[in-house]
């Protein structure tokens, strides 16, 4: 579905992707962690064209969208849903009004069939309720969902989730990651999910992918992950106290 062939991208005097080789399978949830600063976003904005290689190829399915222009880039584009970090919703308009903008600014479908549209994913990230409600009333879990079904109401492909836990509780964290996992199985879509998050990339990851300086050291499913001997999985799964009992639990009965 999604293929980077020797891409290199240079930021400043930093090579942010290196030589990096990766293939995202049609209709999985793919994830990618690193240590901060290793190219997770950089790979993210190459797959839309945000930013374009250095060298390399990045393929999205039979189209070379490093390569594309105009009206093929949109049509590219078009293929992709995308839930930003800070869930990027506009403050002046109600939740069903920011789900339904990409419907109004890319089709010509008339505003009722708008808003049954917009209620139906509010539906399916279960915040209908929410449908005349600004974002200022939302929590942050409930704005990150509101985002989620604006970036379904085009019924695309691909879905790009950048940190979608970020900023949230552990529980509301697990909720987001039920719906992501939810969607993919009721829409059929491919996910590509950005996080430091090792909890939630082991509960809806099909695999998982570990980037250090521009390459990708890890390519495994949950299961193997979790057995790695690479040196920086290791350390993520340590620091999020995966693989070990750490210095909070001295002197606890269990």
């Amino acid at each position: 579905m999604i293929r980077f062939e020797n891409v290199t991208k240079r930021l400043g005097r930093r090579n942010v992707l290196d030589g990096f080789d990766l293939e995202i399978k049609a209709g999985e949830t793919f994830v990618i962690c690193g240590p901060s600063g290793m190219g997770k976003s950089v790979t993210l904005k190459h797959m839309v064209r945000l930013l374009t290689p250095d060298s390399g190829h990045v393929w999205v399915g039979d189209d070379c969208v490093s390569e594309a222009r105009g009206k093929e880039l949109e049509r590219i584009r078009a293929r992709f849903g995308v839930l930003f970090q800070s869930g990027a919703l506009l403050e002046w308009l109600t939740a069903g009004e920011n789900v339904g903008l990409p419907l109004r600014e890319h089709t010509d479908k008339g505003d009722e069939e708008i808003d049954t549209l917009a209620r139906e994913k509010l539906r399916m990230v279960e915040l209908e309720d929410a449908f005349d409600k600004h974002p200022s009333d939302l929590s942050g879990g409930m704005r990150k969902r509101v985002a989620l079904a604006r970036a379904i109401i085009t019924e695309p492909e691909i879905v790009l989730y950048d940190e979608p836990t970020s900023g949230l509780d552990p529980v509301t964290s697990r909720t987001i990651d039920e719906l992501i996992d939810n969607l993919r199985k009721q829409l059929g879509i491919t996910s590509v999910v950005v996080t430091h998050d090792l909890h939630s990339a082991l509960a809806i990851g099909n695999r998982i992918a570990m980037l250090n300086y521009g390459k990708a050291v890890e390519v495994s499913a949950p299961e193997e992950f979790m057995k790695s001997t690479n040196s920086v999985v290791r350390g993520f799964l340590e620091a999020q106290y995966i693989t070990r009992r750490g210095a909070w639990e001295k002197g606890l009965k269990v």
